[in-house]
């Protein structure tokens, strides 16, 4: 029997390509049932239009569905695949900057922790909410892949509120560990490791080169080196053709013994070290991107148009390159039984001893015909979840929040946030909050909406 695989924010042409072209590779999923769900009809078309040209270039023939009925795209699959954005760039990632830089909060990415990852999980939860109570409706079996940020307190929140099988899916790890490899000069193939913590704050607790001869080599005092040198890498790419470091990576590796799976830009708003108003010398110091974020968005939205006539143009073909995105694997492996090892972001059900019950974290993950199956870690050095718990706070708060209803639970998870509290008082960070929500408007929970509107009544 084919597997019915549902793309939830479909629209999402460019990451739905990746993914197709990874999950349609495999001889035993060339026949799946593949549907795609959006929103945005115009997306959906031109990302209906790649579907068939990924298909054509692999030569098979899987089944292509459009909708945009989310029941009919969920009834019956397997799995569901969500990839979505609520609020999109314009306007409510606008707002997570601009109102921030008002009362001095700078950022980089803002999806993930942060005034700019509360207010996003404020606006997904919700929405990622509705899907899943389809999904127990239509699909009670389907295994959720979510790629979807802020992950961890998105994953928080749905497995605290529906029964739904979930695991939580990122690249940072296999992506960091190649950029680790290509800065020290070792073939990325050979390199082997062990990865615990939370998403975007995860560590390699062991990081190995696995030479051709047998020889295992342990390359953290490689590491070591490269940062006494500090010569590093300026990496650049087609949604970042200015270039990024990794100065804030290695800065952490210094003085906590351990390299981090998240890039720099993302890293430095999660601890309160890097981003402050008043030391531009640090910015600068440690090469971190100001709204970094606001420009990889402007440059894509300034491309989209040229992008999207030449993805429709019948005429052009398609280049389907394998990616290292965990979904296809684990489509594969719960399909035929081949067993994988993947990261994955699971509840922390005894998982990392020194870490919160119930909190989400990023583990090494087995998959086969029983499905995902988590690592037990034990603990982890204390010095990292010491770190992690800071976000940890800041993530249950926020999925609280959301799911009681209970806005004193959003100034909390402000006021506790690392990157928040070493910037603005309490006073501060209250008002701020009260901007953000009102601003935002009909894209937070009613009840706090409501909240919002009696207390501007009485002010």
């Amino acid at each position: 029997m084919n597997p019915k695989i549902t793309l939830i924010g479909a629209g999402s042409t460019v990451f739905a390509k990746n993914l197709l072209g990874d999950i349609l590779s495999y001889p035993e999923l060339e026949k799946s049932e593949i549907w795609l769900y959006d929103i945005n009809p115009e997306r959906l078309h031109t990302s209906e239009i790649v579907a068939q040209k990924v298909a054509q270039a692999l030569g098979v023939k899987p089944k292509i569905v459009t909708t945009t009925d989310p029941r009919k795209a969920l009834e019956g699959a397997g799995y569901a695949i969500s990839m979505i954005q609520v609020g999109g760039y314009k306007p409510s990632t606008v707002i997570d900057f601009e109102i921030p830089k008002k009362y001095g909060l700078q950022q980089t990415i803002a999806d993930t922790l942060g005034i700019g990852g509360i207010m996003r999980g404020l606006r997904t939860i919700p929405v990622l909410l509705e899907y899943t109570r389809i999904m127990e409706e239509v699909c009670p079996n389907v295994l959720h892949l979510n790629y979807v940020n802020p992950m961890a307190i998105n994953c928080i929140a749905l497995a605290k509120a529906s029964p739904i099988k979930l695991v939580g899916l990122c690249h940072s790890v296999p992506h960091t560990a190649k950029e680790l490899a290509q800065d020290l000069g070792v073939p990325p193939e050979e390199v082997q490791y062990l990865v615990a913590g939370i998403n975007h704050m995860a560590f390699y607790l062991k990081l190995e080169q696995h030479h051709k001869d047998g020889r295992i080599e342990n390359l953290y005092p490689k590491v070591r080196d490269f940062v006494q040198n500090g010569k590093f890498t300026r990496r650049v790419s087609a949604d970042m053709p200015w270039g990024l470091t990794d100065h804030v990576r290695y800065e952490v590796f210094k003085h906590f013994g351990y390299s981090v799976t998240e890039s720099s830009e993302h890293f430095s708003e999660y601890v309160p070290w890097f981003i402050k108003q008043h030391r531009p010398d640090l910015l600068e110091r440690f090469s971190i991107p100001i709204d970094e974020y606001i420009r990889r968005c402007e440059l894509n939205t300034a491309k989209w148009q040229d992008l999207q006539v030449r993805l429709e143009n019948k005429d052009e073909t398609l280049e389907v390159k394998r990616s290292v995105e965990y979904g296809s694997l684990i489509i594969h492996s719960c399909e035929t039984g081949q067993p994988r090892v993947i990261y994955g972001n699971v509840p922390n059900t005894g998982l990392i001893d020194n870490l919160p019950n119930g909190c989400c974290v990023e583990v090494p993950c087995l998959v086969d015909k029983n499905g995902i199956q988590p690592t037990k870690i034990g603990e982890i050095p204390m010095q990292l979840a010491a770190m992690m718990r800071t976000n940890i706070n800041v993530q249950e708060l926020t999925a609280e929040a959301v799911l009681t209803g209970n806005r004193q639970h959003i100034y909390h998870a402000a006021m506790l946030d690392p990157h928040t509290a070493a910037e603005l008082d309490l006073d501060q960070i209250k008002n701020l909050v009260d901007d953000l929500l009102e601003a935002h408007d009909t894209m937070i929970p009613e009840s706090m909406r409501l909240e919002t509107r009696v207390l501007e009544a009485t002010r």
